[in-house]
Formats: C-alpha cells, sequence, structure tokens
C-alpha cells in the first residue's frame, strides 16, 4: 500500500517507520528542510511515563487561579475571540472530573509503556545515538500539598504499571546530588527508574536517515496547503514548493502534523479537539558539567524538566496557550533561568543560553488522537501534548497495525476503525 504521511517531526517520522517495516510504500511530506525541525527541535527530552496525570485533573483548577494575570505563571492562558479554544477550555473542565482523570491516566499509561518499550526494541535494533540516558526522572515537589497529592497520583500509575517510587527530600538528594544546593526547597519526591531522556530532534534525524535507506521518501520544503477529498475518500494532498504546487497521492494518508492537524482538518468537516500549547526551552552548554544533573527531572511547581543531553542542559516546560504564535516572551525565558539557578546554584555554563519555544498539540484530556477517520483512507496520529516523545514509538506502531488492520497491542481508546 501506498502511504503519504504528512508531517516530520517525531511522530511523523516513527510512522514512516514502523509503515514502512510493515511492507508499505511510504512518502512523507514536511515544510521544514530536515525531519524533526519544529516541535521536536528542542524539547524537554523526557521519555516520561511517570508524567501521565495531565494537566485536566482535580487539583489542577486552584492553581489555574493562583497563576491568572501572571506573565511567568506555568500556565498562561490569553483569551481570544476563539469559539474552538472557548470549547476546548470546557471540555478541558469536564476532563478534571476525578473519574475522567482515572481513565486518562490509565490510557497515556498504557500507550506510554507501550511506546518506551518499542523505543528500546529500535535503539537495540538500530544502535541509535541522541545523547540519551537510562537513569530514571525524578519529579521534585517544593510544596507539601502538591508531595501529598502526588503520592496518591503514584499510588494509580502504580496500579497501571508503573514503577513510580515516592520518596522523601534525602532521597532526592541522593538519586540527584547536583540538588544539594536546594536541599532547603525539597519536600520530597517521586522516583521512575525505567524512565529515561535523550535529544528528540537528534533521534528524529537519526530516524529518518535509516528510514530514507529502507526507501522511505521525504518530500521536504514541501507545504501542505490542504487535503482533497472525493466522496467517503480522500483523492489526495496539493502541497507547494519552490517548483510550485502539485498533487500528491495514495492509498492511505496519515495526518501527522501536531497542533496544525485541526487547520488542515477543518475544511473537511473533521473536528479535532487539539489546541497549540507553547511551551518554551532554554539549552545550557555546561562548563565541566559542574553542578549539572545527570538524572532527569521534572519540578512540579514550576511545570519544568531538565535533561541532561551531552555536554548540555536542557530546560523546559510550561504552558502559553496563545494561538499559532511563535514569539518569544522574554518574562517566561527570564523564569526558565531563575528556576534553574534556584535548583542548581553551583552550576556552571558556557556561553549564552538557547531559548527555544514549539507549539504542542494539546488535547483537553492529553489523550493524543490515533486512527481513522470518517474518511476511510485518512487516518491521525496527533494531539501528544507534552508526551510527544515519549508516545512516538508506541503510537507509530499501533497506527501500523491499525492500517494493516491488526490488532494493536496497548489497551487504549483509538479512533473508531
Amino acid at each position: 500500500m501506498r502511504v503519504l504521511v504528512l508531517g516530520a517531526g517525531v511522530v511523523g517520522t516513527t510512522s514512516a517507520w514502523y509503515l514502512a517495516r510493515a511492507g508499505h510504500q511510504v512518502t512523507v511530506v514536511d515544510r521544514q528542510p530536515v525531519a524533526g525541525n519544529e516541535t521536536s527541535y528542542a524539547n524537554g527530552g523526557q521519555i516520561s511515563v511517570s508524567h501521565a496525570e495531565p494537566w485536566a485533573n482535580p487539583h489542577v483548577l486552584p492553581q489555574v487561579l493562583k497563576w491568572l494575570g501572571k506573565e511567568d505563571a506555568p500556565l498562561l492562558w490569553r483569551w481570544r475571540a476563539d469559539p474552538a479554544q472557548l470549547m476546548w477550555g470546557l471540555r478541558f473542565l469536564h476532563e478534571c472530573l476525578p473519574g475522567r482523570t482515572r481513565h486518562n491516566i490509565a490510557a497515556i499509561v498504557a500507550l506510554a509503556l507501550y511506546s518506551r518499550g518499542c523505543l528500546q526494541a529500535l535503539r537495540r535494533e538500530l544502535a541509535l545515538d541522541y545523547d540519551q540516558l537510562e537513569r530514571g526522572i525524578l519529579h521534585i515537589y517544593t510544596q507539601p500539598e502538591a508531595f501529598a497529592q502526588a503520592a496518591e497520583s503514584a499510588k494509580t500509575m502504580r496500579h497501571f504499571g508503573l514503577d513510580r517510587e515516592t520518596v522523601s527530600a534525602e532521597r532526592c538528594i541522593e538519586i540527584e546530588p547536583a540538588l544539594a544546593g536546594a536541599r532547603y526547597l525539597l519536600v520530597g519526591g517521586d522516583y521512575t527508574p525505567s524512565d529515561e531522556s535523550g535529544d528528540a530532534h537528534k533521534f528524529t534525524c537519526a530516524l529518518a536517515g535509516r528510514a530514507a535507506a529502507q526507501g522511505v521518501d521525504f518530500r521536504l520544503n514541501l507545504t501542505v496547503d490542504r487535503i482533497a477529498p472525493g466522496g467517503s475518500q480522500v483523492a489526495g494532498v496539493l502541497v507547494s514548493g519552490p517548483d510550485g504546487s502539485e498533487l500528491l497521492t495514495a492509498d492511505a494518508y496519515v495526518v501527522a502534523l501536531g497542533s496544525y492537524s485541526p487547520l488542515l482538518l477543518r475544511p473537511l468537516g473533521v473536528s479535532l479537539p487539539v489546541v497549540p500549547a507553547k511551551g518554551y526551552s532554554a539549552t545550557l552548554s555546561l562548563h565541566e558539567a559542574a553542578g549539572a544533573p545527570t538524572v532527569s527531572l521534572t519540578d512540579d511547581e514550576h511545570r519544568l524538566v531538565f535533561s541532561r543531553l551531552g555536554n548540555r542542559l536542557r530546560v523546559a516546560g510550561t504552558a502559553e496557550f496563545n494561538g499559532y504564535n511563535l514569539e518569544l516572551n522574554p518574562v517566561r525565558c527570564a523564569a526558565l533561568m531563575q528556576r534553574t539557578r534556584q535548583l542548581f546554584p553551583a552550576l556552571q555554563t558556557a556561553g549564552e543560553p538557547e531559548f527555544w519555544c514549539g507549539l504542542r498539540p494539546a488535547t483537553p484530556s492529553n489523550v493524543p488522537c490515533i486512527g481513522r477517520t470518517r474518511y476511510g483512507n485518512l487516518w491521525l496520529n496527533t494531539g501528544h501534548g507534552t508526551l510527544g516523545w515519549t508516545m512516538s514509538c508506541g503510537s507509530a506502531a499501533a497506527l501500523a497495525d491499525l492500517i494493516g488492520g491488526r490488532r494493536p497491542a496497548p489497551d487504549f481508546p483509538f479512533l473508531p476503525c
């Protein structure tokens, strides 16, 4: 079967790999000159099954009220005259109900555990190198109430098969000695030793190279203009590039365009509950690695993650709901560095930080949209929010199974087929 994948980020590239391995003839289209050059470029670098608790949970509403009006808040919502944003917000509130949160955690953990296993198998098979570390992820807490709530969440995740251990502040320092200078802030943590970290951009580029060597055709520097319907099927995809416009045709089409997916699908009458959530990152070059962590960390209070990538430290996180705006907010950039210095006072860096932002495709529930649409040959793999890197391989392997008429392994609410 000829399959056209729209998007060469980590989700699109892994989709192409697993589809090609299943025997399909795959073409990938992306507007960038290389794979993984947008939201996959400088994310937090975590393979974090332990981050399965969605933003929409019973405890988030008091925090959101506390953050209102603060330019450096972990979650910044800029109201717009946009019915889609309003509808998304109402659905988000519904997903905050305890029963919905537990349901969503179950789905996310199932897919993320499966995905992490797929990534590990792929890494062994292809001997990929992307500054990966297998030292687990440590969640740290600086507020007693948040730590108490996290203990309950950890219990829920253990129920669904995740090895998430609640640990004391002293144990946090043992796991990551670089936190010693911030001991006075810590009240406890959660440690998931099976989680990992690595550079998503390096991984995506490396896998794209392997996929191309196996016959996947990467058509880069092409903008996807629209999908052309043909009754109950998709007839083709109109793209444009330096040489003009052309209509690309295939037997099946996969939309893996992240937060831009709804814009492409809306004219077809396909409604997707995805909005862009801008995340920020700072990449720091390290001076002899002094004072830098080697275990990947998540700071619960500030919604930040810290990942060691070779001789670099990646600091990333927060969510700004501001449409498709990609401007760097200097206040939010400064907040990243302020918290980094607070947690790691002995950190020695070389040069200036490299700031970046990208648009995560956020659903109200944090559960991605994977499966077939009402068009028989149009498939989705999008809406992964903050867990695109974590869920990419599993989502791609499951999608390849669905397209091939097989039942995927994870217990997950795939779209109707």
